[in-house]
C-alpha cells in the first residue's frame, strides 16, 4: 500500500538515491515512495537517522531482494518540515522529556534549560534545536506552557498549536483591525462604484451556532420565468489591503480551524463578525455573483461585482427548512423558489457526472466544561444543499469568467488560483473495484475506465445499507486530493472544467485573493509576473494550511468521541466493519460514528486467516467470515484518552 506523500520523488540513477519527502508511521518505521517500485521504500527506525516525518529527505537502497519489501536508509535530510512540537511534559532523573501528541514524532524531546514553571503533566510548545545523533533524543527548548494535561480548553488549544496554528493574535495585528472601523455613506457607495441591491428581498442561511455571515442570497421577479439570483459575499477585499500587517497574517494562518467546539479565525473578529459579516438589518460591503436565470436552473445572464447589500433576515438551515417544508412564513415564496432553482443545479451536475457524496457528520452538545453530552449524526436538509449548490454556482462562473482574462494578458498561464481535483490514479481505482466487487457491487470496466457514472451507481446501490459509509469513505479516500493551483486541470468531483473558491473569504485566504483578481480583472488590469509567481506560492501555501486544519478538526472529533466512549466501557453497540487486516477489524460505532479495533486475538472461537481479496478474516475451522460492511455486535473494552483509542471485542451470537 502506498503510504507517501502525493509530491513526485527524485531518483538519482547512478547512485540509486532517492529524495522526497519521508512519511513515518506512530510505530516509527519511514516510507518514501518511488515511481519505478510497486510498494514505498520501508526505513526502519535505526536507519531514519533522525527524519522525522514530513522531512524531505535522500535516501539510499540498503536492501532489494525479490519477494521482500525494498529496505532503505535516510542518508541526508534536505529540508525538515517543522521545528515546533507539542506534547505532554514528563520527567525522568531530574530531566524534563516532552512526548510528543503526534505519535509520528516517535522519540521524546530532551529539554535544555527548562523554564520555572515548567510542570510534569502540562501540555507545551517546544522547539527542536539540536538533533545529530540517533542513538540520543533530540534537543529542545520550551517556547510555551500551555496548561494542565487532560483539561478541555488546554487540549483543544494543543491540538490547534500541534498543526502549527496560532489561537490568538498578535496586538499590532488587533489595533490595525480597529482601526478599520468605517461607516458607509452615499458618497463612498459612489467612489466605490458599488452597484446599490439594498432593495432586493435579501437573507442568509447558516448553523445556528455560527457567528459569522460571509454569504447572503437575494431574489428577484424579472420577465417570465427568469428571475435575478444574486450571491452576495463579504467584501474583505476593501478593508484588507495587499501588504499590510492583517493580509500578511491572514496569508500566514490560510484558512479559519473549526474544532467541535470553537473557530480560530484567519481574520480578528472585528472583521469576521462585524464589518464583513453580512449580519441582518446592517449595511454591508459586497462582492456579488447575480445570475439571471430560469426556474430550470437555465443561466441566461451573469453580473459579477462589488455591491451594497442589507440582509432582511438570518434563517438558521432548520428554521429555513420549516418554512419551504410548510410553505408559508417569512421570505415562503422567495424560499421556495431558490429552493427549486437550487435543486435545478443540482440534477444538472449530477447528470454531467458530478460525483454524489453525501457522507454523514457528527456533532457534539458539551457541557460548560467542555465534556461531550452527546454525540449525534447531523441531518442534511433541503437548505444545507440548497447554499452548497449556490455556491458552486458562483465559484465556477467565477473560474470561467477569470479563465478567460483580460485584453492585456489574454488569459495569462498561473494568473488564477484554481480549485482542482484530478482524476484519480489507475492503481487506487483498481484497489475501489476490488472493494466494490468484494461487496457484491460488480462494476465490469478497466479501472482506468472507472468513471463517474460508474462510482454515482455504486454510491446510490448502498444508500441505506451497512455499508454506505464504507463505500463513500473509501470512494473519496481513492480521489486525488482537491487542492489550490494555478494550473488548471479541472474538478473531477464536480465535473466543472473552471473551478476556484470566492465564496468564504472571511475564512479563507485563496477566497480573498480570487477577490482581488476579479476586480482587477473587472477593470481591465493586467496580472503582472511577478503576481503570477506570488499566486503560485500561496496556491501551495494554502493547500498546506487546508490539509493541517482538517487535521486539527479531526483530531477534535477523535478526542470527545473517545471521551465520550470512556463513560461507556464495558457496554455493547451496534457497529460496522470498517475495515479488515491481518491483525484485525476497524470498527465504526453507528450512532457516533466512533472508529475503533478488534485485536485477532479476540477472534478467539476459531483460527482465522485474512483474505484480502475478499477483505475479510475467515475461520479455518468453522469458516466463518468477518466481512468488510459487515454489521457487527461490539462490546466497548477500553477507551484511551492518551493514545485517543478505542479496543472493542465481539459480541458472539
Amino acid at each position: 500500500m502506498k503510504r507517501s506523500s502525493s509530491k513526485k520523488n527524485v531518483r538519482d540513477k547512478k547512485k540509486n538515491i532517492f529524495e522526497g519527502v519521508i512519511s513515518i508511521t506512530s510505530h516509527g518505521v519511514g516510507y518514501l515512495g518511488s515511481e519505478i517500485f510497486k510498494e514505498d521504500i520501508e526505513i526502519q527506525e535505526n536507519f531514519l537517522n533522525t527524519a522525522l516525518h514530513g522531512d524531505e529527505v535522500k535516501v539510499s537502497i540498503r536492501s532489494l531482494r525479490k519477494g521482500r519489501r525494498i529496505q532503505g536508509e535516510v542518508i541526508k535530510i534536505i529540508n525538515r518540515a517543522r521545528q515546533e512540537f507539542v506534547g505532554t511534559i514528563e520527567r525522568s532523573n531530574g530531566t524534563y522529556y516532552l512526548t510528543p501528541d503526534d505519535r509520528r514524532s516517535y522519540r521524546s524531546f530532551q529539554i535544555s534549560d527548562p523554564p520555572k514553571n515548567i510542570r510534569e503533566g502540562h501540555k507545551a510548545v517546544v522547539k527542536m534545536i539540536r538533533w545529530d545523533d540517533h542513538k540520543k533524543n533530540p534537543q529542545a527548548k520550551v517556547v510555551s506552557i500551555i496548561g494542565k494535561a487532560g483539561e478541555h480548553n488546554v487540549e483543544m488549544n494543543a491540538i490547534v498549536k500541534e498543526k502549527g496554528f496560532e489561537t490568538e493574535f498578535p496586538e499590532k495585528i488587533l489595533i490595525e483591525a480597529e482601526g478599520l472601523k468605517t461607516e458607509l455613506s452615499e458618497i463612498s457607495i459612489g467612489k466605490e462604484g458599488r452597484k446599490d441591491m439594498r432593495d432586493r428581498k435579501t437573507f442568509t442561511i447558516d448553523p445556528e451556532n455560527a457567528k459569522d455571515f460571509d454569504d447572503a442570497l437575494s431574489i428577484k421577479k424579472t420577465v417570465g420565468d427568469t428571475w435575478e439570483v444574486g450571491i452576495h459575499i463579504a467584501d474583505v477585499s476593501f478593508y484588507v489591503n495587499e501588504g499590510e500587517k492583517i493580509d500578511k497574517e491572514a496569508r500566514k494562518r490560510g484558512t479559519s480551524v473549526y474544532l467541535v467546539d470553537r473557530t480560530i479565525p484567519m481574520l480578528p473578529e472585528v472583521l469576521s463578525n462585524d464589518l464583513c459579516s453580512l449580519n441582518p438589518n446592517e449595511e454591508k460591503r459586497a462582492f456579488s455573483a447575480v445570475f439571471s436565470i430560469t426556474e430550470d436552473g437555465e443561466i441566461k445572464k451573469r453580473w459579477f461585482g462589488r455591491t451594497l447589500i442589507s440582509s432582511d433576515r438570518r434563517f438558521t438551515y432548520e428554521e429555513a427548512q420549516k418554512v419551504i417544508d410548510a410553505g408559508e412564513g417569512e421570505m415562503a415564496e422567495e424560499l421556495k423558489i431558490i429552493n427549486s432553482i437550487a435543486k435545478k443545479l443540482r440534477k444538472k451536475k449530477f447528470k454531467k457526472g458530478a460525483l454524489d457524496f453525501d457522507t454523514n457528520e457528527v456533532g457534539f452538545e458539551l457541557d460548560g466544561d467542555g465534556t461531550p453530552k452527546r454525540i449525534y449524526i447531523k441531518e442534511r436538509l433541503d437548505t444545507n444543499k440548497l447554499i452548497e449548490d449556490l455556491m458552486l454556482l458562483a465559484n465556477r462562473e467565477v473560474a470561467h469568467f477569470l479563465n478567460k482574462g483580460t485584453k492585456q494578458d489574454k488569459g495569462k498561464k498561473g494568473s488564477v488560483i484554481y480549485r482542482i481535483h484530478d482524476r484519480p490514479d489507475s492503481e487506487k481505482m483498481e484497489d475501489l473495484l476490488i472493494l466494490f466487487n468484494a461487496l457484491g457491487h460488480n462494476v465490469s470496466v478497466e479501472p482506468d475506465d472507472l468513471g463517474p457514472k460508474d462510482l454515482n451507481r455504486v454510491l446510490k446501490a448502498v444508500t441505506g445499507k451497512n455499508e454506505e459509509t464504507l463505500v463513500k469513505t473509501a470512494t473519496i479516500r481513492s480521489m486525488a486530493k482537491a487542492v489550490y493551483s494555478t494550473k488548471n486541470v479541472g474538478h473531477f468531483g464536480l465535473a466543472f472544467r473552471y473551478y476556484t473558491h470566492f465564496t468564504s473569504p472571511i475564512r479563507r485566504y485563496p477566497d480573498l485573493v480570487v477577490h482581488r483578481l476579479l476586480l482587477k480583472r473587472l477593470n481591465g488590469k493586467k496580472i503582472s509576473s511577478d503576481e503570477v509567481a506570488s499566486l503560485e506560492a500561496i496556491a501551495k501555501e494554502s493547500t498546506e494550511a487546508e490539509i493541517k486544519a482538517a487535521e486539527a478538526e479531526r483530531e477534535s472529533i477523535k478526542l470527545k468521541q473517545v471521551e465520550f466512549m470512556k463513560k461507556h466501557e464495558g457496554k455493547t453497540f451496534d457497529a460496522v466493519i470498517s475495515g479488515v487486516t491481518s491483525w484485525g477489524l476497524y470498527v465504526e460505532e453507528k450512532t457516533t460514528l466512533s472508529s475503533g479495533m478488534i485485536h485477532v486475538s479476540k477472534l478467539n472461537d476459531d483460527f482465522y486467516e485474512f483474505d484480502e481479496k475478499a477483505f475479510a478474516l475467515i475461520g479455518k475451522e468453522a469458516g466463518k467470515r468477518f466481512t468488510l460492511g459487515d454489521g457487527i455486535k461490539v462490546k466497548l473494552l477500553d477507551a484511551d484518552l492518551d493514545e485517543r483509542r478505542l479496543t472493542f471485542e465481539p459480541i458472539w451470537t
